[in-house]
């Protein structure tokens, strides 16, 4: 086992890191920009390094920096986190080739999975259902609005990189495509470096549904269930639950056996998800992330595994520590995020806390790096914290939910937690009725 790993990343899940490594015995270093030079995964930290100053290209993605610090502290292992360096297969070959342990999968493999293209031909290759769209990148206007024109309307051009709704339009008239598909290109190099799109069928109300996978270096692989994603704005997800109110048990089998062939056959190692759109009982294949997620909490409280722990664990070469057999799910569990946002305009609200209280009681988790006096820089992401709960069942994890989102008190800053009491009162929550495009158009009628 790892003796000291270097965390390359900031806020709640570096301090998520730090958590697993100290209950395993195992020292850490954080690395920070000037900008977090307070922040609570520094203090908590066994060691911290200074890799730059704010802007993200030249601190959490300055690979040559990072790699210093690695070396310099004497850390055996890297883990990146969510977000910033986590599915950079350039960096995960750079921290293998001099000689660290990258805490995640074969640099292969983020390759191939962070390539939406190649990603789902591999999937279809390997078994999995996807969206029926063209089969590979389409090189010009002409022939994507050709292909388009055949499949049907509406179609959905998407960036062969990326995420995050960058590089993706919606087409619902043949007429309309040149103007999205050049958008959708400008907007795939701009934010990827990769002007590549390519189309698919676009579902008019499809939920958005994930599945936890694992695999190890001796051939395991297993699912950890499912997470409904489905409430997003923006294509950024706001709300996770666990288990799905959309599916049956035997849905819920199919899905997740399929996904732990697909990473069997692989032979991928450590923590991944893989997405799927579902709709009329159908599922089909939208991408997978080679990277623990941020809503990875709710697979922990239904199934009490430390998934951060197990990452750790495979990336030292050992087996998973469980077993298909041996997994029970208990209950449900809902996760909202908590950005500092104007819960009306969503605009960013940065700034210091001046009260901060989290919530507690039983079934109730609160991820986050804030506390009082603390300054949230306006660098990076706005998620300031991450509230879980855990019931017995779906009604008494909504009545969890609420009276702690109730007992949450962070004061100097705006936050969406107003949003997330106004979706917790709405009926189609309550019932589980909704898809990926009913948050969007709810708040547009409010």
């Amino acid at each position: 086992m790892f003796k000291k790993i270097l965390i390359a990343n900031r806020g709640e899940i570096a301090l998520r890191i730090i958590r697993a490594c100290r209950e395993m015995g195992i020292q850490t270093v954080v690395v920070h920009s000037t900008a977090d030079a307070n922040a609570m995964a520094v203090r908590l930290a066994d060691e911290s390094v200074c890799i730059g100053p704010p802007a993200s290209k030249d601190s959490y993605l300055n690979i040559p920096s990072i790699l210093s610090a690695a070396s310099v502290t004497g850390a055996e292992a890297i883990h990146p986190g969510y977000g910033f360096l986590s599915e950079n297969e350039q960096f995960a070959r750079m921290v293998e080739e001099h000689g660290f342990t990258f805490i995640g999968p074969k640099p292969e493999h983020i390759e191939m999975m962070g390539d939406k293209v190649m990603a789902k031909k591999t999937a279809k290759a390997l078994g999995l259902p996807v969206i029926p769209g063209s089969e590979g990148a389409v090189a010009s206007a002409e022939e994507g609005r050709a292909f388009a024109d055949q499949a049907g309307y509406p179609v959905l051009i998407k960036a062969a990189s990326g995420g995050g709704g960058k590089g993706m339009k919606v087409v619902r008239k043949s007429e309309e495509f040149t103007e999205a598909f050049s958008t959708a290109r400008a907007e795939a190099k701009a934010n990827f470096g990769d002007d590549r799109v390519y189309i698919e069928k676009y579902l008019e109300k499809p939920r958005h549904i994930e599945i936890q996978i694992f695999g190890d270096t001796h051939g395991n692989a297993i699912h950890l269930g499912e997470r409904d994603c489905s409430l997003q704005r923006r294509h950024q997800k706001v709300l996770e639950e666990s288990p799905s109110p959309a599916l049956s048990e035997e849905e819920r089998s199919y899905i997740g056996t399929l996904a732990a062939d697909m990473v069997r056959n692989m032979g991928y190692r450590g923590a991944g998800t893989i997405e799927f759109l579902y709709e009329n009982g159908q599922f089909f294949f939208m991408e997978m992330n080679t990277r623990i997620q941020v809503e990875h909490p709710v697979t922990e409280m239904l199934t009490g595994i430390d998934l951060i722990a197990e990452q750790i664990r495979v990336a030292a070469g050992e087996e998973l520590s469980v077993q298909k057999d041996l997994i029970r799910f208990r209950g449900h569990a809902i996760e909202v995020r908590i950005n500092a946002e104007d819960p009306e305009t969503f605009i960013p609200s940065p700034g210091r806390i001046t009260q901060f209280h989290a919530p507690g009681g039983l079934g109730v988790r609160f991820d986050s790096a804030i506390y009082t006096g603390y300054s949230i820089p306006p660098y990076y992401d706005s998620m300031v914290g991450k509230l879980i709960v855990h019931g017995r069942n779906r009604d008494e994890c909504i009545r969890r939910l609420r009276r702690a989102i109730v007992e949450t008190v962070i004061e100097g800053v705006k936050t969406t937690l107003p949003l997330h009491m106004w979706i917790l009162d709405q009926p189609d929550f309550q019932t589980g009725d909704y898809t990926i495009h009913w948050l969007e158009k709810k708040l547009a009628e409010r």
